[in-house]
């Protein structure tokens, strides 16, 4: 069986289909605080931070083996009155966790799994449709000085790898726009069409940190993405092929036909 712990967004509740398609056995476990989408009626255990050790034991007594996270999770705030003593062991880890990047928290969360007996599988290895192929699927097609922009993004979220920052940048002309922090690709996006007042061009690229464990946190993309790339008047979206989930393939490339941009999933 595998365990499903569940943070915001679509991922799970896509994650959970594919494993209902397949006839694969999966239990859901959603952090408080961090509902997901598209879960339905689905049975969920619902678990505290606090009580991370209590929900390790009990997901191995239901016979779980494997362990997926999916989803996004705002570093919550630990309530020593609330922690349980199979979870007391774990907290100097977990603090320590939520206070370094994103790459090491996670790192050191499933650390905390895997030593548990759980084998971490990546949200590509469930549901192999959300990674999509190379090509540029859409209508719109890029140019060259796309590829110009693309190969100046690519160098940009390589330099900023070890610094733990961010997936994502937005580039026009060989000019960096904006880099993904903290708040996210949207807010990132959203910045930008704010602040735009006709044609600008360039592009969205979003990949994975270099070194990244594939497993988890891997970047996405959905129909948002599109629709806040076209509001900041951007041409296209590019991203890393193998290395970013597509949340609705059909959704995302007639969005993008829709509105004119390009999609290019670049090796």
């Amino acid at each position: 069986m595998l365990a499903l712990i569940a943070g915001q967004g679509r991922l799970p509740g896509l994650l959970a289909a594919a494993m209902e398609d397949s006839g694969r056995a999966f239990r859901v476990a959603e952090l408080e605080g961090f509902p997901a989408e598209g879960l339905g009626g689905r049975p969920t255990l619902r678990f505290r931070l606090e009580h991370l050790g209590t929900l390790l034991g009990r997901l191995l007594d239901e016979g779980a083996r494997e362990v997926c996270l999916a989803g996004a999770i705002r570093r919550p705030v630990i309530d020593m009155s609330e922690v349980d003593a199979a979870t007391g062991p774990l907290v100097p880890r977990i603090a320590e966790a939520l206070r370094a990047g994103d790459d090491g928290a996670l790192r050191a969360v499933v650390a905390i799994f895997e030593e548990a007996g759980l084998r971490v599988v990546g949200a590509g290895d469930i549901a192999p449709g959300l990674l999509m192929p190379e090509g540029v699927p859409t209508r719109a097609q890029p140019d060259a000085r796309h590829e110009g922009d693309a190969q100046r993004a690519a160098a940009v979220l390589a330099a900023l790898a070890p610094l733990d920052v961010g997936q994502g940048c937005v580039v026009s002309g060989g000019q960096v726009l904006a880099i993904e922090a903290l708040p996210g690709t949207d807010w990132m996006l959203a910045s930008l069409a704010a602040g735009h007042d006709g044609p600008k061009g360039g592009l969205l690229m979003k990949a994975p940190k270099a070194g990244q464990d594939r497993r988890f946190d891997l970047p996405a993309i959905g129909v948002d993405t599109v629709r806040g790339a076209a509001a900041a008047g951007l041409d296209g979206i590019v991203i890393e092929a193998g290395g970013v989930l597509a949340l609705n393939r059909e959704a995302i490339l007639a969005e993008a036909d829709s509105r004119g941009l390009f999609l290019w999933v670049r090796p």
